[in-house]
């Protein structure tokens, strides 16, 4: 089974993304999710280290949040040649322990992505988080993307869907 948590097919799919970049410690990355007429959203900014800065991302809430056990996130997205990473959260609070999986599609090409749910990471302002509970796909409040790792410079990733992928009855993954 799947379950759609943002589709990115017309411009208001992206209003309730919003911005937080290294700004929030003195930075000056910045970056924004837009719609793309085409029928797409763009993550897209300036990553730089100036200030002891050194990433960018934007964040929305899940709603409504997915109904069951998600076993995997699918995201389809066109790359730039950068590494990124998706974010969830499972509360809707600003600051807080967040899981990390990092992906890294190839430029120019849209792929569909698959994320398992036991690949993200906890981690609280960029550092692991070994004794954060085990994330519970059936929580996920929040979803976001990031580039950070030292990827100075511009960057673009174009983002048609997030997707929840929910266990199948007898086990297994849903395609």
């Amino acid at each position: 089974m799947s379950e759609a948590l943002f589709l990115f097919d017309r411009p208001e799919a992206v209003a309730a993304w919003s911005a937080i970049d290294d700004r929030v410690m003195g930075g000056v990355s910045r970056s924004a999710l837009r719609f793309d007429p085409v029928g797409h959203a763009v993550f897209s900014g300036q990553v730089s280290p100036d200030h002891n800065g050194g990433f960018a991302s934007v964040r929305a809430a899940v709603s409504p949040p997915p109904t069951g056990d998600v076993d995997a996130i699918e995201l389809v997205v066109r790359g730039d040649g950068h590494r990124y990473k998706l974010n969830l959260r499972t509360d809707r609070g600003f600051d807080g322990v967040s899981y990390q999986a990092a992906f890294a599609p190839p430029a120019g090409v849209w792929v569909r992505l698959r994320l398992t749910i036991d690949a993200f990471q906890p981690s609280w302002r960029g550092r692991a988080v070994p004794d954060a509970p085990p994330l519970r796909g059936a929580r996920i409040e929040q979803v976001g993307l990031m580039i950070a790792d030292r990827q100075f410079g511009p960057f673009a990733l174009a983002i048609a869907t997030i997707r929840a992928l929910a266990a199948c009855e007898g086990g297994g993954a849903a395609p």
